[in-house]
């Protein structure tokens, strides 16, 4: 019996220089792919991939079309070969990646988008100063005490529920600061700053959220081919309407990493992360003690991939549409 297989797709954070430069010298459809989004987004992002520099690449308003395109062009390797995953989903800027699989959004539609949240999370970030932190090794219920108990001191937010033991906070730059030593004084192994320009998913992406939110209304979404399951809610939908109410709330909304995977556990063992690193992987890996775990990120591993679906009864063309 051939298992089912789950496909997800990073977010920000997750790139670096030269990420998609060999697929693109390698195959004619990921080549296409690279020039039709420098004409949609009207600048050069496929440059900035394959050559940097990082702190350009690593900018908000470039990382994320730049991660879009890369997510999107390895998942059109395993589209060619007729692959029809049983569910989808991807962390923060990766759900719009999974949408686009799903044939929720067109390609063009999916990358405006993705360029225009860029543009007001980044706007947001500069306006209201904040960072995120990784706290570590803590259980999840202590993390919730102190984000309570600093509310009235600021903004302060859980991010990313990312795994058992990984939980994100985000917030203004003061109170995150105080929570740092809080969360070591209550028992987290470590507290790490993540390299982002702002504090993303929590209330000081209000302004970015609200403003967006107009350029959701006039989007085309689709009944999805196959269930994609939201950052906001972990539940796995097909329904435009539902689909696009869950994305509307995603910017200042948790992300929940942990909560999703534990859904798709109840449906899939296999999990083929779909774009640059394998920071998801590492991810699920803690999540789900048993299942399969691959990539798709360059030449090689598109093939080490394929190979070991093959090995599992799936054939070129296994598409259950």
């Amino acid at each position: 019996m051939v298992e089912a297989i789950a496909v997800v797709f990073p977010g920000q954070g997750s790139q670096y220089v030269g990420m998609g430069l060999e697929l693109a010298r390698t195959h004619p459809e990921a080549k296409k792919l690279f020039l039709l989004a420098d004409e949609i987004l009207g600048e050069e992002i496929s440059p900035l991939c394959f050559q940097g520099p990082i702190e350009e690449l690593s900018r908000t308003i470039h990382a994320q079309p730049a991660i879009f395109v890369i997510d999107y062009v390895c998942w059109s390797l395993l589209a060619e070969q007729g692959l029809f995953p049983q569910v989808v989903a991807g962390h923060s800027l990766g759900e719009y990646t999974a949408l686009a699989a799903a044939g929720v959004l067109e390609f063009g539609e999916a990358l405006r988008l993705v360029k225009r949240r860029a543009e007001l999370m980044q706007k947001a970030a500069e306006e209201n100063p904040g960072k995120m932190i990784a706290v570590l090794g803590l259980e999840v219920e202590r993390v919730v005490k102190v984000v309570e108990s600093l509310k009235s001191d600021g903004v302060i937010a859980i991010a990313n529920y990312n795994c058992p033991g990984q939980v994100v906070i985000s917030g203004e730059l003061k109170t995150i600061d105080k929570s740092s030593k809080l969360f070591e004084k209550v028992g987290a192994k470590r507290v790490v700053e993540l390299p982002v320009s702002g504090g993303f998913h929590s209330p000081l992406m209000e302004s970015a959220e609200r403003e967006f939110r107009k350029y959701l209304e006039g989007a085309s979404f689709r009944r999805a081919n196959f269930p994609v399951i939201s950052n906001y809610t972990a539940r796995p939908s097909t329904a435009a309407d539902e689909i696009k109410c869950a994305l509307e709330k995603q910017i200042t909304g948790s992300v929940l990493w942990q909560q999703s995977i534990e859904r798709m556990l109840e449906r899939v063992k296999i999990f083929v992360e779909v774009g640059p690193g394998r920071v998801l992987s590492g991810l699920i890996k803690r999540i789900a003690s048993e299942g399969k775990l691959l990539n798709v990120e360059d030449v090689a591993s598109f093939r080490r991939t394929l190979e070991e679906l093959q090995k599992g009864g799936l054939e070129v063309g296994w598409s259950r549409r």
